[in-house]
Order: structure tokens, then sequence, then C-alpha cells
């Protein structure tokens, strides 16, 4: 009988994590609309994923936080609210 691969939600929170917060970062400056809840939801899943340890993982906490303020900026931007 072939030899299960170990499965892991480490390494499944940390990519969401990061590409979570790759997002975000990208949406700063192109489609913020779009990137920024695409990063909060990454995050979300991110920290929801984080294992029983009680600590929440920090780039999922990271890629929540500048994903919402990436959508907030950009539903500013849209509704010709600007700073």
């Amino acid at each position: 009988m072939p030899a299960r691969p170990p499965t892991s939600t480490r390494s499944a929170t940390g990519t969401l994590a990061i590409v979570g917060m790759i997002c975000a970062l990208a949406g700063f400056f192109v489609l913020g609309i779009v990137l920024g809840p695409i990063a909060v939801f990454c995050g979300w899943l991110g920290m929801r994923r984080g294992g029983t340890s009680g600590r929440k993982p920090i780039p999922a906490v990271v890629a929540l936080v500048l994903g919402a303020i990436d959508t907030f900026i950009a539903l500013l931007w849209l509704t010709n609210a600007g700073w």
C-alpha cells in the first residue's frame, strides 16, 4: 500500500497568509477594490486555520488588516470622497 503524504495545516495557513499579504500590497497600487477583499478573505482563512495552539499567525493578521485598509481606500476613491 503506498504511503500517504503527511498532511499539515501549518503550510496551508502560511500559504494563505502570504497570498493575502501579496494581494493586499498589490492592491495598494492596482485593483484595490478586487484585491483588498481577496486579501481579507485569505487572511481570515489563514487565521481560522491557525491551529489549536491559540496563537494567531502574524502574516494572516497583517493580510486581514492591510486588505481592510486597502478596500476602504478603494471605496473612498471610487466614491470620489478622496483625500
